[in-house]
């Protein structure tokens, strides 16, 4: 998996490629959380675009990312979510608490 990042002043995006599996998010997760610490942002975006499969593991991910985030006082979405993974978000219910969106080529798919 890939993971890199855009600032646009108080904004961070995080971009997210490749298959997120247990392995990958086992390293994503301290990567991730290391941008987040040296970067400091005021409003923090995950985005799937990238990612070809998710499985459970990616949760993990989000919920690290989500309380690294709100810890800092950031607001926090993830974006651009393709259909699979957004079944996995779904399914958990971690779309009730987090704002998760996805595009509309994946949401034709749902």
């Amino acid at each position: 998996m890939k993971i890199t990042s855009k600032r646009n002043g108080g904004e961070l995006d995080i971009f997210l490629s490749g298959e997120l599996d247990h392995h990958s998010a086992k390293c994503a997760i301290p990567e991730i959380s290391k941008i987040i610490d040296s970067e400091l942002p005021i409003n923090l975006k995950l985005d799937f675009s990238g990612i070809s499969f998710m499985d459970s593991s990616g949760i993990a991910i989000v919920i690290s990312s989500y309380k690294k985030a709100t810890a800092l006082g950031a607001t926090f979405k993830v974006t651009n979510v393709p259909s699979q993974a957004y079944k996995v978000f779904s399914a958990a219910g971690i779309c009730k608490l987090i704002s998760i969106t996805t595009s509309d080529a994946a949401l034709a798919k749902i």
